[in-house]
């Protein structure tokens, strides 16, 4: 297996499920990391643990909310001033659909929940983050969708009206396949691609295990982390950008993700909202 020595790796939700793994796989192949969580205690406990575990003391731990842009930025800006460059960020935080039971919430900035961590902070943390990444020389960014999705109604981005927790969900993992292709358009003359995928069903994570939306598990954490690492450092995509996957197989997303008009107007509202 490939090392990954000098690679500096930025993984959100670093501190659970999917983000854990990650960590745990990526440390053992000697990459630097930088991780991401929202409790300064369970940072410290995964850091212990993949120490411990990998033997790899290059870990660098930030503290951020999520649910509010203001601390997306303070993240953002200590990412600048402590880090050269950035070669790999992997944006895989987020939140499930929570309870059927649970009514709809709102962010710090008033922005329906879902859409706010899941989407939101990603889109404003990848923009601030573009020129760490541009200073890589072969940088790759992998979003961490869903095969959830479910058409974004532009009329009713923010759910006032018939709120779900599962379509909340499911648009905001669409939000992120659609802002995969248009960020890739944008990098087309760059030495950065971006990539994003579904990359297991139902995995033993909080997302799934928290909800009432689903009776059962399916597939394991380590299934999903080895599909994110294969977009995030495998040699076998270099070029490849734009592009959404489920699993390590190309496939096709949602209809509205190839919508040009549809993606615009998303862009329009994320800018305003993220300003």
């Amino acid at each position: 297996m490939k090392t990954l020595e000098n690679r500096i790796i930025l993984i959100t939700g670093a501190t659970d499920g999917l983000g854990k793994k990650l960590s745990l796989d990526l440390a053992a192949r000697g990459a630097e990391l930088v991780l991401h969580g929202r409790s300064p205690e369970k940072e410290k406990a995964a850091a212990r643990e993949i120490r411990d575990a990998t033997g790899n003391s290059k870990l660098a731990c930030y503290n951020a909310d999520f649910s509010s842009l203001a601390a997306v930025r303070d993240f953002s800006e200590n990412i600048r001033a402590d880090c050269k460059q950035v070669d790999v960020l992997i944006n895989n935080a987020g939140i499930g659909p929570g309870s059927s039971k649970v009514q709809r919430e709102l962010s710090k900035d008033g922005h329906e929940l879902r859409f706010a961590v899941n989407y939101l902070a990603h889109f404003l943390l990848t923009h601030r983050l573009l020129p760490l990444l541009g200073r890589s020389g072969s940088a790759r960014i992998v979003n961490v969708a869903s095969g959830a999705q479910q058409a974004i109604d532009f009329d009713n981005v923010i759910l006032k009206r018939g709120y779900d927790g599962r379509r909340a969900y499911s648009q905001s993992k669409l939000a992120m396949v659609m802002f995969t292709f248009d960020l890739a358009e944008d990098l087309r003359e760059s030495a950065i691609a971006v990539n994003c995928l579904h990359p297991a069903t139902l995995m033993p994570t909080n997302m799934v295990l928290d909800t009432d939306y689903f009776k059962t598990t399916v597939d394991s954490v380590g299934k999903g982390a080895d599909a994110v690492e294969y977009l995030a450092v495998s040699p076998e995509i270099e070029g490849v950008s734009g592009k959404y996957f489920e699993g390590r197989q190309r496939a096709k997303a949602h209809a509205q993700a190839y919508d040009s008009q549809a993606r615009q107007k998303l862009r329009t509202l994320s800018n305003q909202l993220t300003e």
